[in-house]
């Protein structure tokens, strides 16, 4: 029974491997996937750092290493949207169906586009990181803190590839898929506290942000990145992972199967 159940995992492993590494494949005939999650997040932080930098933290450069961890995490947020888009596309045209006909494990069709799109996040991090690092950013901790760092990044951006699933493989149309997508994603991250304190903001968007996952996450991961004390926001941004995950693979998982 022990030799049975290592088997199927292990070809559930490989079925995964395989869906994740068709999907990257394609980036070669559509490397506009990699522009967009490289070029838009560089754009927000060359605005935002040089536009808005001088008025919120009184010169750019300060501004760049307050802003860097937000907008790391707000790039990571949108790079998902390949996951529900991909599912979406792979119903539209029939290549779920032509999966159900292969000997091979269901629910590695969502794991093998997860798994694809965390290496896109790995690669939207690497990038801005360096780009940052190229405006004047510096670390203010060690090799580890910021390691840690990267790594609750690319966690937050697996995590966030669930609830873009279930929105992929429920959403009727690709419009409705940026619809409802842009819907989550744009209210957690502008309400956050990737581009101002929390402290500023009024009562009401304030006590929105202070419990915003994003805000857990950017906090964590700020604290990490400038060796600053990191509080609760790090133990508190990975139980929001927990939980989203926990509510949103199950959710995402039933709903393909129940249209396959």
């Amino acid at each position: 029974m022990t030799a049975a159940a290592a088997a199927r995992g292990a070809g559930v492993l490989r079925n995964t491997l395989t869906i994740a590494r068709r999907n990257l494949l394609h980036i070669r005939s559509d490397p506009e996937q990699l522009v967009g999650m490289t070029i838009q997040p560089v754009m927000f932080l060359v605005l935002f750092v040089y536009v808005f930098g001088g008025a919120i933290a009184g010169s750019s450069r300060e501004y760049l290493r307050f802003a860097l961890p937000g907008i790391l995490v707000q790039g990571t947020a949108f790079t998902p949207f390949t996951t529900a888009l991909g599912l979406h596309k792979d119903f539209q045209q029939g290549l779920v169906d032509r999966f159900r006909s292969l000997p091979m494990a269901r629910s590695a069709v969502v794991g093998g586009r997860i798994a694809a799109d965390a290496v896109r996040v790995v690669w939207g991090i690497a990038v801005l990181t360096l780009f940052g690092v190229l405006l004047g950013f510096r670390f203010g901790a060690g090799p580890a803190e910021a390691l840690g760092a990267f790594a609750l990044v690319t966690a937050f951006g697996v995590t966030m590839c669930w609830p873009m699933a279930f929105i992929g493989v429920t959403a009727g149309s690709p419009e409705a898929v940026n619809t409802w997508g842009f819907m989550v994603v744009l209210p957690l991250t502008f309400a956050s506290s990737a581009f101002a304190a929390p402290e500023t903001m009024p009562g009401w968007l304030r006590a929105f942000a202070e419990v915003n996952p994003i805000t857990q996450v950017i906090d964590a991961a700020r604290g990490l990145m400038l060796g600053a004390p990191v509080g609760g926001s790090l133990a508190r941004s990975l139980l929001w992972l927990a939980a989203i995950q926990a509510v949103f693979a199950p959710l995402a998982i039933a709903r393909y199967r129940g249209r396959t």
